[in-house]
C-alpha cells in the first residue's frame, strides 16, 4: 500500500470525524478507511448512442475496484452528441464540452482527494476531456472507452453515421430516391457505441491505447460485446495495481509516447481532430508538442489501414484482425515506434507487444501488408502560407486532385455555405471559405461535416476545395483544410478574403495561399475590424474569452 495516499487526510484522524461520518453514509465501514479511494468518472447518458452503454461499464468497474481492495466513488460527467448537434448552433458547445469534462473530473477528483481515477467515456470529447484531466492531476488513472458501434447494413453495404450525412447531399442532388434515403437513416446506427469508422472517437480511443493509458486491444472493441465489460473490469484491477505502485500518468505520457500516438494515428488514417486533441493533452501533461511534429512523423509513416471515412472498413473489422496492437507491432518492427515507453499495465510497449506478429495475416486486407500500404506517407498534413501563418490541418490522401487554384466563395458561417451547396450554387473549381467558425469566432470551432458531406453527395468532392477556421468531423474527407490559424475573429488572413479572390491549396507543397498582393492585403487589414461577439454571457462567452489558438490545441488554461 502506498504511504502517500491523497485520501488519507480525509479518511484518517479523530479531528476529521465529520468527514468519516459522511463517508459512512455512502457505505464505508471501519476497515474501508485504509483503502485507496478511486473515482469512477461516469459519462453515461442517453443523449447519444456513444454513451448509452457506459453505466453498465462503470458498474462492472466499480465492482471490480471493490473486489481489488479499493473504495470506488462514482460521479457523473457530461456529454454532447456531435452527430445530433452537427450542422446546428448546438455544435458550438461540442469543443466547449471537452473543457467542461476535463474541469469536472479535475474538480470532483481533487475536491475529494481521490487516490486514483477511472474515466469511462464514449463520445468524441469524452476522451480528450478525460485525458486532459488525467494529465493535469497526475494521479494514477486509466481510461475505459465505451466501445464502437457495429456497422449498419443496407443493400449489402456497411453503413455508418456519415452514410446518413452523405445521403442528404445525394438526395438533394436528385441522385437518391425517397426509399433509399429513409432506409439509410433507419439502418445507419443499429445500436449502442461510438461512430463506427476511424472517426474522432475511435481515433482518440486508439491514441489513448497507444499512449499507454488504456489496456491493449480495448480501443476497437464493440460497445455491445461482453469483452468490452470484461475489459472494464480488468482496467479497474490494473488501476489498483498502479495506485499501489504509484505509477503516474506523466511517467507514461512522455514525449516519446505522444510520438507513438501520432505515428499510429497516421497509420490508421485517423481524424484531423487528433491533432487538436493531442496538442491539448500534451499541454496538460506539460509535454512540448508542436504542429510541426505531426508533419515530421507523417513523412515517415505509411497509411496501413483501409478504414472509413475514405476506406472500406469499420473499427470492428480492424479489431477482428489484430486491432491497434497489430498496427503498433508493424511500426515497432520497422523502428517507427518507441518500444521503451511505459504503459498502465506496468509493462513497456515492447513487452505488451511481445507475442504480436510483426505482420498481419495475409488472409485479410483491413490492415495492409507493409510493402503494400494504402498510401506511402501519412494523411494528416500541416499546411502553411499567408492564409495560415500558424498552420492548418488537412487530410491529403485519397484526393484525386491534391492541388487546386480557384475563386473564393466566401461564407461567414456554416449555415450560409450549406444553403449555397444545397441550392446548387457551387461549381467545380470553387474554393469555399467558411470563416468566423474558429475557437473564438464561433465560438466553439464547429465541425463542418454537413457541408463536406453535402459536397461529396453532390458529386463535387474531387473538384471543390474548402477551407475553414472551424474543424472537420472525423467522418470528413476530400480537399478540405481546417483549423486555419490565426482564425478570422482575431484578424487572421482568412478574414481578409474577398469573393472571387484566387486561392491555392497545394497539398504536396503543404501550401495554403491567398493569391492577392501584400499591398492589397495590408490595405484590407487596416480596414478590418472584428465583428461583435455572438454571445456575451454563459458558457460560450466564458469559453471565447479563455480559449487560445487552434495551432496550440485550443486550450483554455494557457
Amino acid at each position: 500500500m502506498a504511504d502517500n495516499r491523497r485520501s488519507r487526510a480525509i479518511t484518517e484522524g479523530v479531528q476529521r470525524s465529520p468527514n468519516r461520518a459522511m463517508l459512512r453514509a455512502v457505505g464505508f465501514k471501519d476497515g474501508d478507511f485504509n483503502k485507496p479511494i478511486v473515482g469512477v468518472a461516469n459519462g453515461h447518458s442517453t443523449i447519444t448512442p456513444c454513451n448509452a452503454g457506459l453505466g453498465e461499464l462503470a458498474s462492472r468497474a466499480e465492482k471490480a475496484l471493490r473486489n481489488a481492495g479499493a473504495m470506488p466513488q462514482i460521479f457523473g460527467t457530461i456529454t454532447v452528441s456531435d452527430g445530433i448537434s452537427m450542422g446546428t448552433q448546438g455544435m458550438k458547445y461540442s469543443l466547449v464540452s471537452r473543457e467542461v469534462i476535463a474541469d469536472s473530473i479535475e474538480t470532483a477528483t481533487n475536491a475529494q482527494s481521490m487516490d486514483g481515477v477511472l474515466v469511462v467515456g464514449g463520445c468524441d470529447k469524452n476522451m480528450p476531456g478525460g485525458m486532459i484531466a488525467i494529465a493535469r492531476m497526475n494521479i494514477p488513472a486509466i481510461y475505459v472507452y465505451g466501445g464502437t458501434i457495429k456497422a449498419g447494413h443496407y443493400h449489402g453495404k456497411d453503413l455508418t453515421i456519415v452514410s446518413s450525412f452523405e445521403a442528404v447531399g445525394q438526395y438533394t442532388a436528385g441522385k437518391m430516391n425517397d426509399t433509399d434515403f429513409v432506409e439509410i437513416e433507419k439502418h445507419a446506427c443499429p445500436g449502442k457505441g461510438s461512430c463506427g469508422g476511424m472517426y474522432t472517437a475511435n481515433t482518440m480511443s486508439s491514441a489513448i491505447e497507444v499512449l499507454g493509458m488504456a489496456l491493449p486491444y480495448s480501443s476497437t472493441q464493440a460497445a455491445e460485446d461482453e469483452e468490452k465489460a470484461v475489459s472494464a473490469e480488468e482496467s479497474a484491477r490494473t488501476l489498483v495495481k498502479a495506485i499501489h505502485n504509484q505509477l503516474l500518468p506523466r511517467q507514461i505520457m512522455t514525449r516519446k509516447a505522444f510520438e507513438n500516438a501520432i505515428a499510429v494515428t497516421m497509420a490508421v488514417g485517423g481524424s484531423t481532430n487528433a491533432v487538436l486533441h493531442l496538442l491539448a493533452i500534451a499541454h496538460a501533461a506539460e509535454v512540448p508538442l508542436r504542429l510541426e511534429d505531426f508533419e515530421e512523423i507523417r513523412g515517415k509513416v505509411p497509411v496501413l489501414c483501409d478504414l472509413k471515412p475514405s476506406g472500406q472498413y469499420v473499427a470492428t473489422d480492424l479489431h477482428h484482425v489484430g486491432g491497434i496492437p497489430q498496427v503498433m507491432k508493424m511500426l515497432l518492427a520497422r523502428g517507427l515506434l518507441h518500444g521503451d515507453c511505459m504503459t498502465i499495465t506496468g509493462k513497456t510497449v515492447a513487452e505488451n507487444l511481445k507475442d504480436v506478429p510483426a505482420d498481419p495475416s495475409p488472409n485479410q486486407d483491413v490492415i495492409r501488408q507493409w510493402n503494400n500500404p494504402l498510401y506511402p506517407q501519412g494523411h494528416l498534413a500541416i499546411l502553411k502560407g499567408n492564409l495560415a501563418t500558424e498552420g492548418a490541418v488537412a487530410k491529403i490522401t485519397g484526393v484525386k486532385n491534391p492541388r487546386i487554384t480557384g475563386p473564393a466563395r466566401v461564407f461567414e458561417s456554416e449555415e450560409s455555405a450549406m444553403s449555397a451547396i444545397l441550392e446548387g450554387k457551387i461549381r467545380p473549381g470553387d474554393v469555399l471559405v467558411i470563416r468566423y467558425e474558429g475557437p473564438k469566432g464561433g465560438p466553439g470551432m464547429r465541425e463542418m461535416l454537413s457541408p463536406t458531406s453535402a459536397i461529396i453527395g453532390a458529386g463535387l468532392g474531387d473538384s471543390v476545395g474548402l477551407i475553414t477556421d472551424g474543424r472537420f468531423s472525423g467522418g470528413t474527407y476530400g480537399m478540405v483544410v481546417g483549423h486555419v490559424a490565426p482564425e478570422a475573429f482575431v484578424g487572421g488572413t482568412i478574414a481578409l478574403v474577398h469573393e472571387g479572390d484566387s486561392i491555392t491549396i497545394d497539398a504536396p507543397a503543404r501550401l495554403l495561399q491567398l493569391n492577392v498582393p501584400e499591398e492589397e492585403l495590408a490595405r484590407r487589414r487596416a480596414a478590418w475590424a472584428p465583428p461583435a461577439p455572438h454571445v456575451t454571457r454563459g458558457a460560450l462567452a466564458k469559453y471565447m474569452k479563455l480559449v487560445g489558438t487552434a495551432s496550440r490545441g485550443a486550450v483554455t488554461d494557457a
